[in-house]
């Protein structure tokens, strides 16, 4: 596929690289992943790093042509997965150094490294730091030992206060821990022990997310077969209800629907790229990237995608851009999930006096910003803010 696409001057831009390989593949999850057992003999770590550096390379060389030879500056990289601790740390190293080779980069350069629990060698957090790892995010997800069996989870609750720990030592400066609330079969008691332990661990970022059952999973064949009850979405709006209740005293507040933060300096900023509808290039299978009003998206098959980047072409397997309706339909659909909300006057006319009148909408400074409630009821607001 051939690609012209220019980041915009002075807009943030960021990378994110997947790294598909697990462990184990959780019952509950439909992103591009391996487990040992699906990879053939060549589909190996070392080749998927050496294709992500073709890729990185590719990447620099596009947006170098487009932009008169002036290659962007990145302000943040992602290693998402997938497990991306579950590779050789010099793997990951050796990509940020084609990254910074290839591209200039921020002095604030933010690196956000996803890791699970277990699995991790004494050297993975100081090598991770050693690299540069400004944030590393643990898949905690529960510390219930039934919810995480559930949940296909290979760690035990006692492997994420020694990773944390870990990872302070090392000398990592923010750590994020991730949630899942609203399994199937979660009781409340479970939700509130979890939240125990992870507020106990004093976490710089904490994400929190209700089970979503994807098509095609393990999971979902559980609940379709009725060997597990279908998730409530009233029990996901209580288990909501309980953590915004809590967090203030533990230190953390809300800047994203599903995200709080210590400080503003302990946000995701890579995350904060999607949100705010900026730009990215999406590296490895399966990656989406957005560049100057295109979107395009990766091979899913590990084969295709390392074999079209080692041999030079961008490995995207389709596009689109947008028309102007559909990206402010997009703006206010991601951008109304923040704490800083959207411009009062993107609101069709007459539906915020009315959001305002049902408790779903606060305005501040010019700008909706959604009530609990209203953060509850998001995909109606949406619908209101852009259609009335």
């Amino acid at each position: 596929m051939s690609l012209d696409a220019r980041v915009p001057d002075g807009s943030p831009f960021g990378i994110y690289l997947h790294v598909p390989f697990c462990v184990r593949r959780c019952g509950y999850c439909a992103f591009v992943t391996y487990a040992p057992d699906e990879l053939s003999a060549a589909q190996t770590h070392q080749r998927w790093a050496d294709a992500a550096a073709a890729e990185l390379d590719l990447a620099a060389t596009t947006l170098a042509r487009s932009s008169n030879g002036v290659v962007p500056e990145v302000t943040t990289v992602y290693f998402g997965g997938g497990t991306p601790s579950a590779v050789a740390p010099a793997l990951l190293a050796r990509l940020l150094d084609v990254v910074r080779n290839r591209f200039d980069t921020a002095d604030d350069l933010e690196i956000s490294v996803e890791a699970n629990p277990d699995g991790l060698t004494p050297d993975t957090l100081p090598a991770l730091a050693a690299m540069g790892a400004t944030r590393v995010s643990f898949g905690m997800q529960s510390a219930v030992p039934r919810v995480l069996d559930l949940l296909d989870r290979t760690h035990d609750p006692e492997s994420v206060p020694r990773a944390v720990a870990a990872a302070r030592s090392a000398g990592i400066p923010s750590v994020s821990l991730d949630l899942i609330s609203a399994t199937p079969g979660e009781r409340r008691s479970d939700w509130t022990t979890t939240l125990d332990a992870a507020f106990a661990l004093e976490p710089d970022h904490l994400s929190a997310y209700s089970l979503g059952i994807e098509a095609g999973t393990k999971l979902a064949a559980r609940v379709r077969s009725g060997t597990l009850p279908t998730p409530s979405p009233d029990e996901a709006a209580d288990r909501y209800e309980v953590l915004a209740s809590r967090t203030e005293s533990a230190g953390l507040s809300w800047y994203e629907i599903s995200n709080w933060a210590r400080t503003p300096a302990d946000r995701c900023r890579h995350n904060l790229l999607y949100w705010r509808d900026e730009q990215w290039w999406g590296v490895g299978p399966g990656a989406h990237s957005h560049v100057g009003g295109t979107r395009w998206w990766n091979h899913s098959a590990l084969d295709a995608w390392s074999t079209d980047a080692l041999a030079g072409r961008v490995p995207a397997v389709g596009s689109e851009t947008p028309t102007a309706d559909e990206r402010r339909t997009e703006q206010i659909m991601l951008g109304v999930r923040l704490v800083d909300g959207i411009p009062t006057d993107w609101a069709a006319p007459g539906s915020l006096d009315a959001l305002v009148d049902d408790g779903l909408v606060t305005v501040v400074e010019g700008r909706a910003v959604l009530t609990l409630a209203g953060r509850l009821l998001c995909d109606l607001v949406v619908r209101r803010l852009r259609w009335g």
